[in-house]
């Protein structure tokens, strides 16, 4: 049956449709949505995993048992999950393995823009690449039957524009292999030094094989063309940007396996064109083979190596006609991301600013703490790395940055990477103090349920992680919960906490405003009388609250009332309507 789908939709089909059994994720756009889709098959047991590692990990031991198993994560998780991957390279698998990964070409969502096909080289496992909807579903069930054929993990790269396009798809039925038997194997399965290196010739003999089987895979097809002046060598998104703007025009070989790649495949498309131009986005990655093969394609020397594409950049790009469009009238204004109204991180970041605090922040939707009017972070790494980086900043810079440096991580991203870090200050002893935003979600990527929340993937009640008991039994004498909403007592707890000669944990709690059992308190108004238009409203950018006219005026359509900006007003000009919104 034809559906309209998703890219990410259809791979969760895909994974359905191979009999998949067992999914384990971590949450992490543009891949999110995989994981959202494939739990709506009740014959797939799917998780949210505390952190990519965790996930790939449990993907494996899923396929070690004879299931076939999927992890899936964004291009930054697959660096957390590195570890099991290379390794699982030398193992091998059971039932077949399919690991999913989304690079995000342009970072709409990420703090990189890395290419994940570089992993798939030095992790030497195969690497599939849909272009669309319908290959995302294709090639995820072609990824099971590579992976038990040639007895290895299967990366699916994904990218931010087949992951949310859409485009039609021909599903078809659940076909459900036998399990694998799990036969004990220590040679095979237990990797250490004895057994690894007589594994690594096996991964070697088995690349040579997957590159003999990509000479023929149709997958990787040549697409004829009228005009032998050049030949276009691309996958992916690009390929989609080079058929809408040269359409027949000139002939394409059209990469489904973005690793191994072929090499005679490859030589006599070059040979049977004047010149070869290589289309991809990131990494020179296709045309670095092709220069290896003895080639000279262009590639990068015309194609910038940053941002995604378009259909204009490509035209642009082969000499071909830019479609010039039209111009609107009026200018848009910018509209930079930032926090929702009644988000409750806002009020400990005013808190931060107004103390002069130097905050090494971590990866979440409260990275947007950094944005004025609060500018209330200095640093942003990776999941988890504030808590590390204040162990380090305040061992290098001692009482000198003790007592004004806290660390800010999500509940989530804490429980992904952040517990190691607190375990080393307590361990090391540092007087960090580090403040974990519990918004009791996983916010960024769109609501998802984390170990703290209580809930699993499906909403059913699961086991939850007690975040002051946690802290406590790693040995921190001094923790305290504050609700960001009350910008007193959350001023008097970072004050004190940094005061402190020890190391120290605030939690600071309350519900993301946009979840649904969170009920709003009816929205705040202006008492125009009372104004001053003195602006110490607008210090916590609210995007409810605005200037107009010279007073300050509530968008009773945004705001929650969660009442923030009337405990700042110096006139008491803010007021409940007493009314919904």
């Amino acid at each position: 049956m034809k559906q309209l789908m998703l890219g990410n939709a259809a791979v969760a089909r895909g994974l359905y449709e191979a009999g998949c059994k067992v999914v384990s994720s971590y949450p992490g756009t543009p891949s999110t949505e995989i994981t959202e889709e494939a739990v709506k098959y009740d014959e797939i047991y799917c998780e949210w995993a505390p952190n990519e590692k965790v996930a790939m990990e449990t993907a494996f031991g899923a396929c070690l048992a004879g299931s076939r198993a999927f992890c899936g994560m964004k291009h930054v998780g697959l660096n957390v999950a590195a570890d099991p991957l290379y390794t699982m390279s030398y193992t091998g698998v059971n039932a077949g393995l399919v690991i999913g990964v989304a690079d995000d070409a342009g970072m709409h969502s990420s703090q990189n823009e890395q290419d994940s096909r570089r992993h798939a080289v030095a992790s030497k496992v195969p690497m599939l690449e849909p272009s669309d909807s319908a290959e995302a579903l294709a090639f995820t069930k072609l990824a099971y039957e590579l992976s038990e054929e040639f007895d290895t993990p299967v990366l699916l790269k994904m990218c931010t524009r087949v992951s949310h396009s859409q485009a039609l798809v021909d599903t078809q039925e659940r076909v459900e292999p036998a399990p694998r038997p799990y036969q004990k194997d220590i040679a095979k399965y237990v990797m250490m030094p004895g057994n690894a290196i007589r594994r690594h010739p096996v991964v070697e003999e088995r690349t040579r094989k997957l590159v003999a089987w990509a000479e023929t895979a149709p997958i990787n097809r040549l697409e004829p063309g009228e005009d032998h002046s050049m030949g276009i060598l691309t996958s992916s998104t690009s390929y989609q940007y080079v058929k809408e703007v040269c359409g027949d025009r000139f002939p394409v070989l059209k990469l489904g396996m973005a690793w191994p790649l072929p090499e005679q495949l490859i030589r006599d498309f070059a040979a049977s064109v004047d010149r070869l131009v290589v289309v991809e986005e990131l990494d020179g990655f296709f045309e670095e083979h092709c220069r290896a093969l003895g080639l000279d394609p262009l590639g990068k020397g015309a194609f910038p190596l940053t941002g995604e594409f378009s259909q204009n950049l490509v035209a642009e790009k082969l000499g071909l006609p830019v479609h010039t469009g039209r111009a609107l009238a009026d200018a848009i204004p910018p509209r930079p991301p930032v926090m929702c109204a009644g988000c409750p991180h806002r009020g400990l970041f005013y808190t931060l600013n107004k103390n002069k605090c130097t905050v090494l922040g971590d990866i979440g939707c409260y990275t947007l703490g950094a944005v004025a009017p609060l500018s209330a972070m200095d640093m942003t790494l990776c999941m988890g790395a504030s808590v590390s980086a204040i162990h380090g900043f305040n061992k290098a810079l001692g009482a000198e940055s003790e007592h004004k440096t806290v660390a800010v991580i999500g509940d989530s991203t804490f429980m992904h990477s952040g517990m190691t870090g607190l375990a080393n200050i307590a361990y090391n002893q540092s007087n960090s103090t580090v403040i974990i935003l519990d918004n009791s979600i996983t916010g960024m990527t769109g609501h998802q349920q984390n170990p703290t929340t209580g809930y699993n993937i499906k909403g059913d009640p699961a086991g939850k992680i007690d975040l002051e008991a946690l802290c406590r039994s790693m040995g921190f004498r001094r923790v305290r919960v504050v609700d960001p909403y009350d910008l007193k007592a959350t001023d008097q707890a970072v004050k004190e906490e940094l005061a402190a000669d020890e190391p120290s944990v605030i939690i600071s709690r309350r519900p993301c405003a946009l979840l649904k059992y969170v009920k709003p308190k009816p929205p705040l108004e202006v008492d125009t009388a009372k104004c001053v238009g003195c602006k110490s409203c607008m210090k916590i950018g609210c995007p409810a609250i605005a200037m107009r006219e010279g007073k300050a005026h509530v968008d009773n359509t945004l705001c929650v009332g969660c009442g923030v900006c009337e405990q700042m007003c110096p006139v008491d000009a803010f007021a409940s309507t007493g009314k919904e919104g």
